[in-house]
């Protein structure tokens, strides 16, 4: 969802992509979630990781609250924040409250990153 908004959002003020310690794929409910407000998600992927180098990003965000778990390069990016929103996953009825708190912070971060 982050990446949906981050791509929506900052069109033409930044470059959006998703990476997870694994690559896997966008839940259905996040893809339903996201186009209840016009934003289609569903080609979206998430890489892994160990496919990224982290010289090659300016800001990072983990969405989990589970940064400091990650590769201490990653940590040390410009900008570098954790984001620990409620995984949606096993409540699928949070999705449209998550969705709508993830929509402000990456609001807000295209705000301070420009």
């Amino acid at each position: 969802m982050a990446e949906g908004f981050g791509k929506a959002l900052g069109n033409g003020k930044i470059e959006v992509t998703s990476s997870g310690l694994e690559s896997s794929t966008v839940r259905p409910e996040a893809i339903r979630t996201m186009k209840d407000v016009g934003i289609d998600i569903s080609r979206q992927t998430s890489d892994a990781l160990a496919d990224f180098s982290p010289e090659d990003f300016d800001a990072v965000i983990s969405m989990c609250g589970c940064g400091v778990s990650l590769p201490e390069a990653w940590v040390q990016r410009e900008y570098f924040d954790d984001w620990d929103l409620e995984d949606p996953a096993e409540r699928p009825e949070i999705f449209p409250k998550i969705r709508d708190e993830i929509k402000k912070r990456v609001s807000d971060l295209i705000e301070q990153l420009n």
